[in-house]
């Protein structure tokens, strides 16, 4: 085994509203690129934390998650390493227009997913669109599906 592999864990927001689902449009090495506000989680939080954190970071919106969708693994041919991506189905409670967002993102849009399909080589991971067909086909999970255990200090 390579000591280069080591996979990075990811949390990712599927919010949908009226039939649009929230995407950010950001550069990575150079191209634009389509995804769920979603980003790594980091030491200290829960998974909860991070997918609030991220999509306000990202996409200047307050979620409130109320599911778990699923578990997405990736491993694109150009990294050493996969893509753990933890998804979490979350209502829009909140938009901050002011927000600056993170370095990268271009903006947030709410796209259907025939606007999303058509542009499919835009896709950050294929887990972009998977997450959206499973929640359309009615995937939901609860929140406590994923259990954090912290040892007390």
């Amino acid at each position: 085994m390579s000591d280069a592999w080591q996979p990075h864990v990811v949390v990712a927001a599927l919010v949908e509203r009226d039939g649009r689902y929230l995407i950010v449009e950001e550069f990575i090495n150079g191209e634009l690129r389509l995804n769920q506000p979603a980003g790594h989680w980091e030491q200290g939080e829960t998974l909860l934390d991070a997918v609030k954190r991220e999509t306000l970071e990202e996409a200047a919106w307050e979620i409130e998650p109320r599911a778990f969708l699923g578990t997405y693994i990736w491993h694109p041919n150009s990294l050493p390493y996969p893509f753990v991506r933890f998804a979490f189905i979350a209502d829009a409670i909140r938009h901050h227009p002011d927000r600056k967002l993170d370095q990268g993102i271009v903006r947030a849009l709410w796209l259907t997913p025939e606007e999303l399909r058509a542009r499919r080589g835009e896709w950050r991971s294929p887990s972009v669109i998977q997450c959206i067909e499973d929640y359309q086909a009615g995937r939901r999970y609860p929140l406590d599906l994923v259990r954090e255990q912290v040892e007390a200090r």
